[in-house]
């Protein structure tokens, strides 16, 4: 056996398995909070992703600010498809509410097609090139740099929901709705909270995977490989989704 080969194999694989996991969080904070299953969150990643390819390319803008930009964008665009299209629907049956996220998706695609067409496109070349090596295993700078930006981000969800009160809220308002209603938390808020915070996660997923391998409309599959790894975790559970991934 090649034992390079294979631990190359491994740390690629473990680089790709945290952009699996940050982009599972975006699942796991919607499904905690209001049990929707957003079937959307790859498309919501790829328009990020174009968002973030407009300002750096129609706008010339430098790419940390398209960056702080998309992230900010990708809040946005969770809170207002929960505002305009989830609440609304509180109440209604599970399959009705995940039909509606469906529908977003389709919404979502020919949007990006109408605006910057069907092509796959290549976002600018802003992660350095220079090789890794952990011992004699090569690994991929593109996919060192994303292994830490996601690991240190899922760090920083897991401290903040643990920590934050906004965290504690969203754990109550999980456990029992009606419950946290009564102890005086503002459950619709924590509901915004829960998808403004996912479209940001899939704001950063979607910047780091369309700097691997370009962007394109059908890069949204990516979330249903996700959400494989999602379902082994638990919907639930952060953690569990990071091992998962």
């Amino acid at each position: 056996m090649d034992w390079l080969f294979l631990i190359e194999v491994v740390l690629s694989g473990l680089g790709s398995g945290a952009l699996f996991a940050l982009t599972g969080i975006a699942f796991v904070l919607i499904y905690k909070a209001t049990k929707v299953i957003n079937l959307a969150v790859g498309e919501m990643l790829m328009l990020c992703a174009y968002f973030f390819f407009g300002l750096t390319t129609a706008l010339a803008l430098p790419v940390w600010l398209a960056i702080i930009l998309t992230v900010i964008g990708g809040g946005v665009l969770g809170g207002v498809v929960e505002r305009a299209l989830i609440r609304p629907m509180l109440g209604e049956s599970p399959i009705s509410v995940f039909m509606v996220t469906v529908g977003l998706s389709s919404v979502l695609i020919g949007f990006v097609e109408l605006v910057w067409g069907g092509d796959p496109r290549t976002l600018p070349n802003f992660l350095p090139t220079k090789p890794v090596f952990i011992g004699d295993a090569y690994v991929s700078p593109k996919i060192a740099v994303c292994f830490v930006v996601a690991s240190l981000l899922i760090a920083g969800f897991l401290l903040v929901f643990r920590k934050w009160r906004g965290g504690v809220a969203l754990r109550a308002t999980a456990a029992d709705q009606g419950a946290a209603f009564s102890c005086g938390i503002n459950v619709p808020a924590v509901f915004s909270i829960s998808w403004i915070v996912a479209g940001m996660a899939t704001a950063v997923s979607g910047i780091l995977i369309g700097s691997i391998g370009g962007i394109s409309p059908s890069m949204g599959v990516f979330g249903l490989t996700v959400l494989v790894a999602v379902i082994v975790g638990g919907l639930d559970s952060i953690a569990g989704v990071l091992v998962a991934g």
